[in-house]
């Protein structure tokens, strides 16, 4: 069985988000590398390094928590699962909070944000949303 690489990762940020956990782990995949540079460069986690143990590699990655609100304050949805596949041209990227959020994509280009992906005028698939 094959496993959903991009789920991991959303559902493990969101769990240590909600129990305000510092640090996670996710296994380092060329997708996650990927969407870690996205997450970074917009500001919703501090830092990632790459740990090896054995023969594996993790990301390790550093969350960025607003002091003194006590609700969580990174919002992650998926969108396209391995059963249905959600595509978009760049013209019907939804803009998530007028602009405040952000989509991830999987374009002919890489994995970019639907700003890039507006700029550059190609579509994708999907991947998830961030706010």
């Amino acid at each position: 069985m094959a496993r959903d690489t991009l789920a991991d990762i959303i559902n493990s940020l969101r769990n240590a988000d909600m129990n305000r956990k510092g640090t996670i782990r996710v296994p380092c995949t060329n997708i996650t590398k990927n969407i870690i540079k996205i997450l970074l460069r917009e500001g919703f986690i501090e830092n990632a390094r790459k740990h090896r143990e054995s023969e594996k590699s993790f990301c390790v990655l550093k969350l960025r928590h607003r002091k003194g609100i006590q609700k969580p304050s990174l919002n992650l949805k998926r969108i396209s699962r391995p059963g249905i596949r959600i595509y978009s041209n760049y013209q019907r990227i939804p803009r998530i909070l007028g602009g405040m959020g952000i989509v991830i994509l999987s374009t002919s280009r890489g994995i970019i944000t639907d700003r890039e992906a507006r700029l550059e005028g190609i579509g994708g698939e999907l991947l998830c949303y961030i706010w």
